[in-house]
């Protein structure tokens, strides 16, 4: 009889998904969470955070991270998004760095040196092998592992769920040995009003065309949670007084528009009834201002 029976090994450590935009780095934290937590839109600059979501076994906590897609910054608010970027590759225990068929070269050399210069395990996803061929996923699959010696290569369809429960029990394997990072009930770190701001975006993303999306903030500023009901007041900030009138529209149906779809989203999500409540207000050039920046919630 063994009296010291042995306690299962408990594992956990950050994981943390970089690329360049629009190549599934939302869509595969949503597969692997196996919540909706990061909003996905075709358009570049989507995400402009970095997300967490949790997924706890019995004996591990992986603690996924989302973040901005690798650009070179034109205005204050891409600085601060890449900010996110190269805190994400400091602390990760596992980075998985994601490429689609076809890319060929990394868009900013030094976020990709300082991966390829990382002491952690890297794992290169090379994504959206469902709307490509054999042949270009091979060789797509060969160019980036030789730039990357070290890491292991896996060719995954995040869209489809294709090759991820593979790649995640990779990632369990180079899980350090530590401590639970959050209660084994945590889903994500972002507070209710954080994900009530980014529904709102994605339907301002989906909707609207040129400089708008990328011109826009949104805020929550009350978030109230009753027995049957939440009632919610968000802002959205543009930039100059003629966004404002886009975003509204004729008669106020643009706005209805997006307030209509966001519920209906946010219902799913909190799965209670929505009363959202909409405003939209001008901040001159807020993009470019690092102290407004810094209000909004990209100092973190």
């Amino acid at each position: 009889m063994d009296l010291n029976p042995k306690k299962p090994v408990n594992k956990a450590g950050f994981v943390n998904i970089i690329g360049n935009p629009n190549v599934g780095k939302s869509t595969l934290m949503n597969a692997l969470v196996g919540e909706r937590l990061s909003i996905i839109t075709s358009k570049a600059q989507t995400t402009r955070h970095r997300i967490l979501g949790i997924v706890n076994g019995d004996d591990f906590q992986a603690v996924f991270s989302d973040t901005p897609g690798i650009l070179k910054p034109a205005y204050e608010l891409q600085n601060a998004m890449m900010k996110f970027v190269h805190s994400a590759v400091d602390d990760a225990d596992v980075i998985l760095y994601m490429v689609e068929v076809g890319e060929k070269e990394p868009k900013n050399l030094e976020i990709f040196n300082q991966i390829s210069q990382s002491e952690v395990p890297v794992i290169i996803l090379v994504n959206k092998i469902d709307k490509s061929n054999e042949e270009e996923v091979t060789r797509t699959v060969q160019s980036w592992s030789e730039k990357l010696p070290k890491a292991s290569t896996f060719a995954i369809s995040a869209l489809n769920n294709f090759g991820v429960e593979e790649v995640f029990r990779q990632i369990l394997n180079h899980l350090p040995e530590s401590p639970a990072f959050y209660p084994k009930d945590s889903l994500t770190d972002k507070p209710e009003r954080f994900f009530v701001n980014e529904v709102v975006r994605e339907k301002i993303l989906m909707h609207y065309k040129k400089e708008i999306p990328y011109s826009v903030e949104v805020q929550t500023e009350a978030f109230e949670e009753l027995d049957h009901i939440i009632n919610i007041n968000t802002t959205i900030i543009v930039e100059r007084r003629t966004q404002k009138g886009i975003i509204i529209g004729h008669q106020g149906k643009a706005l209805n528009r997006i307030g209509t779809e966001a519920r209906k989203d946010l219902e799913k999500f909190f799965q209670k009834k929505i009363f959202l409540d909409l405003y939209v207000k001008v901040d001159k050039n807020w993009r470019s201002n690092e102290k407004k920046l810094k209000g909004y919630g990209y100092n973190e």
